[in-house]
């Protein structure tokens, strides 16, 4: 009788040995493979020295990690090191630790928002503009905007390359090449010049590449949008009258949009950009025009039939615009009497 107690005391101890580590296994599985492992949203990028512990660190940057050492061991059973694919990731509070590993090991990428804004007036400010928020280094950004084969590729060249560049928002991967980024700007400069738009540009009697070179113009001109079809309109009427555009942001362009002011001594300059020697459109634009400068021209005020223009006595960035030499003269010598006024040099 005491064998048969003994007997069956061993069987339980046994079974309860079994269902604890078997209970242990069961929540090891169920915290790796279900279970959220983080507590909050985190975005990690990955290149090609990327470690996990790197991954980790960001992650730890980011947001707190319930299991990390669990995480560790999903990485090392996954063999994240020798898997990991470089890219940007997008790890969920929801996420468990297999997964953010098999995310790792098998690209699962979010795509990044490459944003293109500011002036884009250089070609040095786009490269860093896209190596700031991209994997691809700004000096082979740079490069490749001077480069006449690459470029050739889509249509363009290094004169022409600004028109491709639209300032918007793009959603591509961060570890995409030089050639996946312009190909998408080309992509998306053929959305933008859709049927109705290249049908408004021929009526005007424009090509859609002599459009872009005016939105260049326009853009630089003034940051206040409202006025963009007015000057859009004032140097599409010079130019159809064989008038020179003598517009200043293309001296400026001249000598990298350094001068605050353009001066006397700045319209010397000998250049197919400077508008006030040559008479009419510069070879390129001189900037990204962006979608509103474009569709400024696009939708021109020609028939006010404005062809000057001069800044308003009230310092606010507007213009005042004339039909007539003699009218302008008078707005610019009442904006002249101001700035000494203001005692503004």
């Amino acid at each position: 009788m005491k064998k048969r107690s003994q007997f069956w005391h061993i069987v339980g101890v046994v079974i309860l040995a079994l269902a604890f580590f078997g209970g242990l296994q069961a929540w090891g599985w169920l915290r790796n493979n279900r279970l959220p492992a983080f507590y909050g949203d985190a975005e990690i990028y990955v290149n090609e020295q990327t470690t996990p512990e790197d991954v980790i660190n960001q992650i730890k940057a980011q947001t707190g990690i319930r299991w990390e050492a669990a995480l560790r061991e999903v990485f090392e059973q996954k063999e994240v090191a020798k898997y990991i694919t470089p890219g940007h990731y997008r790890i969920k509070a929801s996420n468990s630790c297999v997964y953010v590993a098999r995310m790792l090991n098998n690209s699962w990428q979010s795509p990044i928002r490459l944003t293109m804004s500011g002036s884009l007036r250089l070609k040095s400010e786009i490269a860093r503009t896209i190596g700031r928020q991209m994997q691809v280094d700004s000096a082979e950004v740079a490069q490749a905007l001077n480069d006449e084969v690459f470029l050739r590729k889509f249509g363009f060249n290094p004169t022409n390359v600004y028109s491709m560049i639209i300032p918007d928002t793009y959603e591509i991967y961060w570890d995409a090449s030089l050639t996946d980024i312009f190909s998408m700007f080309r992509r998306e400069y053929d959305k933008f010049w859709s049927d109705e738009r290249k049908a408004k540009a021929k009526a005007l009697k424009l090509t859609p590449a002599q459009v872009s070179v005016l939105a260049s113009i326009v853009a630089c001109e003034s940051n206040y949008t409202p006025e963009y079809t007015k000057l859009a309109g004032v140097y599409i009427n010079r130019f159809r009258k064989g008038m020179r555009l003598q517009a200043c942001p293309t001296v400026a362009f001249c000598f990298d949009f350094k001068p605050s002011r353009i001066l006397q001594k700045h319209l010397k300059v000998e250049s197919p950009y400077n508008t006030y020697k040559h008479a009419g459109l510069p070879p390129g634009p001189i900037c990204c025009p962006t979608k509103a400068a474009l569709d400024a021209v696009l939708n021109a005020d020609t028939a006010s039939g404005y062809l000057y223009f001069c800044a308003s006595t009230a310092f606010d960035g507007t213009n005042v615009f004339s039909k007539t030499y003699s009218e302008h003269t008078q707005k610019a010598r009442a904006y002249q009497r101001a700035l000494d006024a203001a005692k503004i040099k």
